[in-house]
């Protein structure tokens, strides 16, 4: 059996998860290897089993991801999955199948109704790593921000800044093969004032997290809702559903990560081995 984990040229000496998906392959007499995804000369067809994990330059090349991706047999997770899943405007979908997500607004115009909110959060929906994301008091702010992605070509999604996260942080529950494996305390990254920044990293304060019923009921809804959507099972090898707590306790969907999310396995004992378990079952 024979498995390679994917990444991206910049993202090799950043992604602390991928030794430790080699050690748990080899640890079980799997060949494994890591690639990288735009390389001519890798045969994808050799591995019984490819498996994208940091490809996150691809949000500046979209097409050509998924290009490859569809050219890809026996990728994990799959083409279509990733095809769906790259783009934010699938909460709409999720939201629509009955799973509770923060209240979303899309390519806001100058004097849209913004809601009744301190902050809100503009991002577009084709983005990784809080880039060309803002937390803005100022609704002349949300306008600006928004006109300008929606001047780029890109879809533009404003939420209301959720006060919680300051302290609480994020809910980050991950799920490989459908089970649930762990769950990670992400701590704020949006910082009040700070404008649109680059260079932000969210793999930083972070700790394990023991998730409430509530949060473990909300991240399956989610993972069921991807079902619905396509209309068969999407058969996921991994999942992040990133959850938040509302003004009244309650959980909301900030993201469902299908495609590329860091899993946090330096926080979760064996958990490199339960990915590496739930892609051999799928072999």
């Amino acid at each position: 059996m024979s498995i390679t984990f994917v990444s991206s040229p910049w993202a090799l000496d950043r992604d602390a998860d991928l030794p430790l998906l080699l050690d748990a392959a080899h640890q079980r007499g799997i060949d494994a290897e890591i690639t990288v995804w735009d390389d001519p000369a890798v045969e994808w067809q050799a591995y019984d089993a490819v498996v994208v994990r940091s490809c996150w330059d691809y949000t500046t090349r979209r097409d050509e991801f998924l290009a490859w991706a569809a050219s890809v047999p026996r990728l994990h997770n799959s083409h279509e999955v990733l095809a769906w899943n790259t783009d934010k405007v699938y909460l709409r979908q999720i939201e629509a199948a009955g799973v509770p997500i923060i209240e979303t607004r899309w390519d806001i115009a100058d004097g849209d109704d913004l809601g009744d909110h301190a902050e809100w959060v503009v991002k577009p929906t084709i983005s990784a790593g809080s880039k060309d994301t803002a937390r803005w008091e100022s609704p002349a702010d949300v306008y600006a921000h928004s006109a300008a992605l929606v001047a780029a070509g890109r879809t533009s999604m404003t939420q209301p800044y959720i006060s919680s996260v300051d302290e609480e942080g994020e809910t980050a529950m991950l799920f490989f093969g459908g089970e649930f494996s762990h769950a990670i305390r992400k701590g704020p990254i949006l910082t009040r004032g700070e404008g649109i920044r680059q260079d932000r990293d969210g793999r930083g304060e972070n700790g394990m997290r023991t998730p409430t019923p509530a949060q473990h009921e909300v991240a399956r809804a989610a993972l069921a809702a991807v079902d619905e959507v396509l209309g068969h099972p999407a058969d996921l090898s991994y999942a992040r559903v990133d959850l938040v707590t509302s003004a009244d306790g309650s959980p909301l969907v900030i993201e469902l990560e299908l495609t590329e999310p860091y899993l946090f396995l330096v926080l979760a004992e064996d958990g490199a081995g339960r990915l590496v378990d739930a892609v051999a079952a799928r072999i």
